[in-house]
Order: C-alpha cells, then structure tokens, then sequence
C-alpha cells in the first residue's frame, strides 16, 4: 500500500501502555447478553479456539484477566504501527462517506482503539487472544497490533494489506451496524437454535468480507494507493482465516455445522464480489442460499 501522502485518521484512541483498565481492575454487572458480547465471543473462538462459553456462560459477571493490562506508564513500542493503522482508518473513512452520500445518508466514523493485553470495551473485556472485534454497542473497533505479527507468524499471512483487510472487514461490520444489521441479527438469534444462529453469523461476516472488498475497489479506482500484489495479500488472508482452513489446523478436521466466519472459498469469494462491483447491492448475503 502507497500511504505516503494518506492523512491519518483523528479517530484513533491509543491506550497502549496505559493500563486498559485502570486502577483495581473491571467488573461488568449482569444483564442481558448482547450482540455486542457475541461478537467478542465469536471472535475469540475464530481466531484462537477460545471457548465462547467463557466469555457468554459462568454468570454475568467479567473481570479482568489477570496479568493481561499493561502498567500505566509503560512506554508505547513503534509509533510507526500506529501511522499506518492510521492511514488505512482514514481510506475507509473516506471510502464509506463517499458511498454513504452517494447514497443519500451520512456516514459516522467509528473510533479505533488500540490496545495491549486487554482492555474494557462496551460489550466486555477485551483480550488480545481475541484478535481484532468490533463492539457494536460503543462503535468502536477494537485492535492490539501484535495481531499482525501472530498473524504473520500463525497463519503465515503477510503484507500491509492483508492488514488493511483485516482492519476493512471490521470496519465492514461499523457499516452493517449503522444499516441495523446488528440490530436484526440480535433479534432473529432469539428464535434460532445453535446451526441456524451459526449460519446467520457467517452470513453477517461474509458480508462484511463483502463489504472490505467494496473498500478495496474503492481504492482501486483512485490509483495511488494500491499497488502490484496487495490483492493477492487479501485473498490470502481470507483464506488463511475461513473456518475450515482454522479447523483443519487446530483439530485437522472440518465441521461446516459450526461455521461462523465462513469457508476459506466463501470469504475469498465474497471479498471478490465487492472488489469486482463496488456495489452494497451486490453483498446481501442474507438473500444466499
């Protein structure tokens, strides 16, 4: 990605080093679970295998991990991480204000928060083994940056623009919130059992893949901004992050009943969709069978 001449996003809020919960820790009161809180728990088993259980099940109350948040103080490690997640935020912003005028709306940004170790969050504790979330309740996307680098290290996926899709696809999720997406979702997982709640959350993601794909397009059109290969580098990473590519290296065996993120074939092929039509018309996956 050419980022050189890119402004930086003024939507970044920084709490690397210090300290994500402040003093005493974080406990979060009970309640009703919310999509919010299904999200973080989907993303935690995406990407590490973490039990959504531990996160929705044993009682309504959450605290922090021990030894996750930083000390106040510690310094922050390579600013020059955070100017590039910068830049890539600001392309989206300018991306979805764009088509949202296009399409008679107004586009609100959401804030980034980059964090270490964990943080508190809207719909709960934040946990780097999370990987990156978006919590629909607070609009705000969730990010520790060593991410890149276990993903690079794990998936074996490489290239900052495999780390702007990664960015893209949550933002693709900011969008389907101001669309109430989120909203519906919540609503229509109350009368679905565990494979139909499943199949509305690969639903839900291959339309934000969808939706970076538009993103991706969008810059395409510019010119100077993507260059020769960082196409390639998101496909890869879609594939490095379907559901079967995840399960065959974790348990070497594939169990499509539990998708919630989709196949490596399906994120491929609905981040291609956008790319090709720059259109939201063309990502409603809710209408696929």
């Amino acid at each position: 990605m050419r980022l050189d001449d890119q402004e930086q996003s003024s939507n970044v809020e920084d709490r690397r080093g210090s300290g994500g919960f402040g003093r005493g820790g974080m406990r979060l009161g009970g309640g009703k679970i919310g999509i919010g809180t299904i999200v973080v728990a989907l993303a935690a088993w995406y990407f590490l295998g973490i039990n959504p259980m531990t996160i929705l099940g044993g009682g309504d109350i959450m605290q922090e991990p021990a030894g996750q948040s930083q000390q106040a103080g510690q310094p922050v490690a390579n600013d020059k991480d955070k100017v590039f997640i910068s830049k890539v935020l600001k392309t989206t912003e300018n991306v979805w204000t764009g088509i949202f005028k296009q399409n008679g709306g107004t586009y609100q940004n959401p804030a980034l928060v980059l964090y270490s170790g964990a943080t508190r969050s809207a719909c709960g504790v934040g946990q780097a083994a999370m990987g990156p979330f978006y919590c629909p309740e607070d609009r705000k996307v969730y990010l520790d940056m060593s991410f890149f680098h276990q993903m690079g290290a794990q998936m074996g996926v490489q290239g900052d623009f495999a780390q702007g899709y990664v960015l893209a696809h949550e933002v693709g999720h900011h969008v389907q919130n101001l669309l109430g997406v989120m909203d519906k979702m919540a609503q229509a997982r109350s009368s679905m059992n565990e494979r139909q709640a499943n199949d509305l959350s690969v639903r839900v993601e291959l339309q934000a893949d969808c939706f970076a794909g538009i993103w991706a397009h969008e810059l395409q059109k510019e010119g100077t901004i993507i260059e020769d290969g960082d196409i390639e580098e998101a496909m890869n990473a879609a594939a490095a992050v379907g559901d079967d590519h995840i399960q065959k290296q974790a348990q070497g065996y594939v169990v499509p009943d539990s998708f919630t993120h989709g196949s490596s074939e399906q994120r491929m092929s609905w981040f291609k969709r956008g790319l090709a039509g720059g259109d939201m018309k063309q990502c409603n996956t809710f209408a696929q069978q």
